[in-house]
């Protein structure tokens, strides 16, 4: 329903009403009114397009509502005849009542959106300077002589140097460079699995940095003759459709070589910037793929009964005749290929994938694997950060290793970075690992995998076991760096700061990929993991799922399905009456109803990873066999929120720890529950909230004695908290994020003694803190940022004498600070705009380590584009 409310205002409504006012006679001003209130509204609302998502949808909902009233108004005003002077006088008033309900929406909605607005344009112009001095940094070092000390392997006799410790500076995105390929990030592009417009986002700026240097991002022979022919390929033919592809092996630089066409200025050009992109994947949904490639197309929400496209608009082709170009990524099945194939004049498609598609494909350039030369530049980046074998290495090994390889890409990377600054016998052990992986299988990819799974093996333990855990994710799906970290503190028994320093070793050996700058920004001490994320190439999943997959089905210490399907696997029910090992539980699926599951036993399951599209949901009944059942993530895939059946399996879970639930409708709270004894941690993300809490009477301190940490992000129908979470005493963590309609905090906050961090960020209704806040005496941090109606702070601020931060950034109606503020004696930095920190300069005088931090490059608001 949202989105049929989003097509009626982006397609026609809009326009309708400003059509029906203009014909109005005798109640002009009234309709010139309201004309001008509804004019702003067109590009506001075709400005969200495809990127509007849940939280979007449901603010137009009554947007639409009050749309369509005024709609009907003017159509009765302009139908109206010119001597019924009464019912014109009547219309009139009916109309300013509607213009009034118009600005009202205006007034408290507008606001958000044109701060995102402006804040997405600061966001890419940051990363565009980000680029530009990571560009410079390349430049400046390239032409600095290599370091004096290296750890490398070395040739008898000259002795060993000592080795530096050097931090990978590779990530999978990495600008590349003249001369080496080492850079190259391999089938991965910057947004995965979004169809993006050439002229839009991050890819925008890495096309401007490529723009007049059209040979520096293809490095070797064999790689400039790729792109040409490519580019041949997709600038070539007659005016009709064509689907010609780029077809080779997982990790042997497919994508890369497509996002080289992606960025190319001339292929810009000939298709004058109408080029797009999407990665596919196998579990992808087809429907919302082609319907989101169209809207960006045709420049127009679809419009058409169930939101499906109607078949003339596609025959006849978008407005704009001029040519379109679409590449889609990661291609598995010609079904996919030809569900998603555009057949209007002018429309060609570069199809990415590890098949080849005869049948359709017209014309196809098969992936060439680095020669020994080229293979050897990108492994010498990978392990010594130059372009060949230093003079103090063992160039007779190196070359051994890296021919190893066998001229993948990707491979390269990983096991190059894995040896970096290892001594020699730790060289020679990888040389004979690699190559005894020769007779594991006839299949080259097959060896491939053994012989990048040697690189993973000479980890340490538990680092070993954090990447094989990768692989229970859903491949081209970001991961929420939130749950990766929880689910590594339960089942290896690790504190945060060990997990989150095993994520940075996994980053710098390549081994996955940390979205946002999560290294560097998640690592803040009073940072939320919530707004990072992670995500891992497929031939790196695959590996992962490889070494999982050695032990037989019912030993296995991962039970992961690899990939999205309708039913449980069939080898899963032929081994049912054994019980499973697993410590981890993934299971991928669409709707899922009782006599969908069968009975299974899960003694030693500790991580339960249910991933699932669809509006209902039947938890699976073995839940109660999983005694020791840790953390339970639940992640729906679908355009709307389900409600779960089975609810009962909860009452078993008394060791349950952990609990993320991400766009499901929440049941109403009952009076009594099974209370959920040990549950520590509750993340509620785009769930559907207020009807389980409105008038609840459940007292939450029996039902979670121990919980410390509650987050609440994007769930856009909060409108309150229930006021008995105030007696959950153990609470030391809230985290509130993106709730548009949260108008206020419970007046009891400040009995939350253990109260550390208090997080209330995005949400634009806020205007208060409630007064009792200022009896949190624990409290560390507060964040406030981006809360636009909030006016002042709570007078007895001064009494949060252990406060050491604040984040308050985009208050911009907070035109004061209460007089206590000078007495936070513990606070060391405050984070604001450039106004606001001119309130603070008094307190800077009398609080001695006081540091005011001006936020013009610290925005971060991905979820206003996720």
């Amino acid at each position: 329903m949202d989105r049929l409310l989003l097509e009626q205002l982006a397609g026609e409504a809009l326009r309708e009403l400003l059509g029906a006012v203009r014909g109005t006679l005798f109640c002009r001003s009234t309709a010139e009114r309201l004309r001008r209130s509804v004019e702003p509204l067109l590009p506001l609302v075709q400005g969200l397009g495809p990127h509007a998502g849940q939280r979007s949808a449901g603010e137009l909902g009554e947007l639409a509502a009050r749309v369509r009233e005024a709609l009907d108004l003017a159509r009765r005003a302009a139908s109206s005849p010119r001597w019924n002077v009464y019912r014109a006088a009547q219309l009139a008033r009916r109309m300013e009542a509607a213009d009034r309900g118009i600005a009202r929406w205006l007034a408290r909605h507008a606001p958000a959106h044109v701060i995102g607005g402006v804040r997405r344009l600061r966001d890419e112009a940051d990363a565009r300077i980000g680029r530009l001095e990571r560009r410079v940094e390349e430049i400046a070092a390239a032409a600095q002589p290599p370091p004096p000390a290296l750890s490398v392997p070395v040739a008898p006799p000259p002795q060993m140097h000592k080795g530096v410790p050097m931090q990978m500076q590779m990530p999978m995105d990495a600008p590349l460079t003249k001369g080496s390929v080492a850079a190259m990030p391999v089938d991965g592009p910057p947004l995965k699995g979004v169809a993006v417009p050439a002229k839009a986002g991050v890819m925008a700026m890495d096309m401007e940095l490529a723009e007049g240097h059209e040979d520096e991002g293809m490095v070797g022979g064999g790689l400039k003759v790729a792109k040409e022919k490519v580019k041949e390929m997709v600038m070539s033919g007659g005016g009709g459709w064509e689907v010609v592809g780029i077809s080779g092996m997982g990790g042997s630089g497919k994508t890369t070589l497509a996002m080289e066409i992606f960025k190319d200025h001339k292929v810009r050009a000939y298709y004058n910037d109408r080029i797009f992109f999407e990665t596919i994947s196998q579990s992808a949904n087809l429907e919302t793929i082609k319907m989101k490639l169209w809207e960006q197309i045709s420049g127009n929400i679809v419009l058409g009964a169930y939101n499906q496209i109607p078949e003339w608009q596609l025959k006849l082709g978008p407005r704009d005749r001029g040519p379109v170009l679409v590449i889609l990524d990661d291609v598995w099945s010609l079904s996919q290929l030809e569900d998603l194939v555009f057949k209007f004049p002018g429309c060609k498609t570069l199809v990415v994938s590890r098949f080849k598609f005869p049948t359709l494909v017209s014309r196809m350039y098969e992936m060439q694997l680095l020669d020994e030369e080229e293979a050897l530049s990108v492994f010498c980046r990978a392990a010594f950060d130059e372009e060949c074998v230093p003079k103090t290495a063992d160039k007779k090994l190196v070359r051994q290793v890296s021919a190893e390889c066998r001229g993948l890409p990707l491979a390269l990377k990983v096991i190059g970075a894995s040896l970096r600054d290892q001594p020699s016998k730790i060289w020679l052990s990888a040389k004979n690992r690699l190559s005894r992986g020769e007779a594991i299988s006839d299949s080259h990819e097959t060896k491939l995998l053994e012989r990048m799974a040697a690189s993973v093996e000479c980890l340490p333990e538990k680092v070993r076991d954090c990447f094989l855990d990768l692989g229970c994710f859903p491949e081209d799906k970001k991961i929420p760096l939130d749950v990766l970290i929880n689910i590594w503190m339960e089942i290896h028994d690790l504190d945060e700061p060990d997990a989150f320093a095993i994520l940075v070793e996994l980053s710098n050996k390549n081994l996955l990929t940390l979205v946002n700058d999560a290294q560097n920004k998640a690592g803040d001490l009073y940072s939320s993991y919530h707004d990072y994320s992670v995500t891992q190439h497929d031939v790196l999943r695959d590996l992962a799922l490889h070494m999982s997959g050695r032990d037989p089905l019912n030993k296995r210490r991962r039970l992961v399905m690899p990939r999205r399907e309708e039913t449980l696997p069939r080898d899963w029910q032929r081994n049912k009456d054994t019980p499973f090992e697993a410590q981890i539980v993934s299971i991928h699926t669409g709707e899922m109803k009782e006599s969908d599951w069968f009975q299974m036993s899960f003694p030693k399951a500790e991580v339960l990873i249910l991933n699932f599209a669809s509006s209902v949901y039947y938890l699976p009944p073995f839940i109660a066999t999983m005694q020791n059942l840790k953390a339970l993530v639940l992640i729906n895939y679908s355009t709307t929120s389900a409600t779960l059946d089975n609810l009962s399996a909860f009452t078993t879970l008394s060791s349950l720890r952990s609990l993320w639930l991400e766009k499901i409708t929440l049941p109403p709270l009952p009076k009594t529950t099974i209370p959920l004894k040990n549950l520590h941690k509750i993340s509620l993300v785009l769930c559907e909230l207020n009807n389980s809490l409105r008038g609840s009477t459940m007292d939450l301190s029996m039902t979670f004695p121990r919980l410390s940490n509650l987050t609440i992000d994007h769930c856009i129908d909060l409108k309150e908290l229930p006021s008995s979470i105030c007696q959950i005493s153990s609470l030391e963590t809230i985290s509130i994020s993106n709730c548009h309609d949260l108008t206020e905090l419970p007046y009891e906050l400040g009995k939350l003694h253990c109260l550390s961090i208090l997080r209330v960020y995005a949400c634009p209704a806020l205007w208060r803190l409630p007064p009792s806040v200022c009896s949190l005496k624990r409290l560390k941090y507060l964040d406030i940022s981006q809360c636009i109606n909030l006016t002042d702070l709570p007078e007895e601020l001064g009494h949060l004498t252990n406060l050491e931060k604040i984040d308050m950034r985009e208050c911009s109606r907070l035109r004061s600070l209460p007089r206590s503020s000078s007495s936070l004696k513990s606070l060391g930095h405050v984070v604001c705009d450039e106004e606001t920190a001119l309130l603070w300069r008094e307190a800077e005088q009398v609080i001695p380590d006081l540091r005011v931090q001006v936020a013009e490059e610290c925005y971060n608001l991905d979820w206003l584009v996720d």
